[in-house]
């Protein structure tokens, strides 16, 4: 079967990688979001996706705006569209393109998490477990109707990036699963309830300055969502990165308060017990090599 693969992030790699091993599955197109300057340089980076298709040596294509650039996708003429992570919304041309539609691989349990930061909402809200959904797309931000969904526990010893990564691959074994019986019209594709609906919002940078009043079990789930971007504080002025946390008995030091035990410092936080900001990786001054924990 011809399908056109859509993806730009990390998250969308195991998933090509999947299709493209399948030897029912002919990738005959990549469609990703153009190289983007990154750095102090600004020198233009190539998204995780172009890479990954490079190396498996399928044709890249890069609009700036894919709906201008139909024709592209009318010449290859796909039977399926796969799209994960791409970061575009499709227009209802391309959704109607080719004949077994368009399906997304979303990391949440939908109609939970809607939008760009399903993995470190779930994780700021501390929920014991999420996982990833394969829906039949839609002109809606993630509102299609499910195919078919897989769970998976949000370990205590998870952050951000753990977590992504487990997501992407669960997601791209999901992917082969339900594309037979998509295609063959074995599943039947469930309207989401969308009174259920939550939404994950874009992560910011600013979302991870600590704010020690908190209790400690959100500065806890803060610290682990933040990666790569780390959570942060300042310390007599100076701009500190937290790269790990971990949760400690409760300790005599209020909100922000610093506490020597043994060669660890745990944080004193609003309520709960005191949360200690490097217990696990470390923490960073700007411009300074990491500081790891003894």
């Amino acid at each position: 079967m011809r399908v056109v693969f859509m993806g730009t992030a990390e998250f969308a790699c195991p998933s090509l990688a999947a299709l493209d091993e399948s030897p029912d599955i002919e990738v005959v197109g990549v469609v990703t979001q153009p190289d983007r300057p990154k750095g102090r340089e600004l020198i233009p980076h190539p998204p995780a996706v172009k890479l990954e298709a490079e190396l498996r040596n399928l044709p890249v294509h890069q609009p700036e705006r894919l709906r201008s650039d139909i024709q592209y996708l009318e010449q290859i003429s796909p039977a399926l569209i796969v799209v994960v992570a791409y970061g575009q919304i499709l227009p209802q041309t391309i959704l109607d393109l080719p004949p077994h539609g368009c399906l997304n691989v979303h990391g949440s349990l939908l109609p939970a998490y809607r939008g760009a930061a399903p993995i470190q909402r779930a994780i700021l809200d501390g929920q014991a477990q999420t996982g990833v959904t394969i829906m039949q797309m839609d002109a809606g931000l993630d509102t299609g109707a499910i195919l078919s969904k897989a769970a998976t526990p949000i370990e205590t010893s998870d952050n951000a990036q753990t977590l992504h990564d487990r997501l992407a691959k669960i997601g791209a074994e999901l992917l082969l699963k339900t594309i037979p019986g998509h295609v063959s019209g074995e599943f039947t594709p469930e309207p989401q309830n969308d009174a259920l609906a939550t939404h994950a919002e874009k992560i910011t940078r600013e979302m991870g300055r600590i704010d020690w009043s908190q209790p400690a079990t959100q500065l806890w789930n803060q610290a682990r969502a933040s990666p790569p971007g780390p959570a942060f504080h300042h310390l007599n002025g100076r701009l500190l990165k937290c790269t790990g946390s971990s949760r400690l008995k409760p300790i005599p030091p209020g909100p922000g308060s610093l506490a020597r035990r043994s060669r660890r410092h745990p944080v004193g936080c609003g309520t709960g017990p005191p949360h200690h900001a490097t217990p696990k990786r470390g923490s960073q001054a700007p411009g300074c090599r990491r500081v790891p924990r003894r």
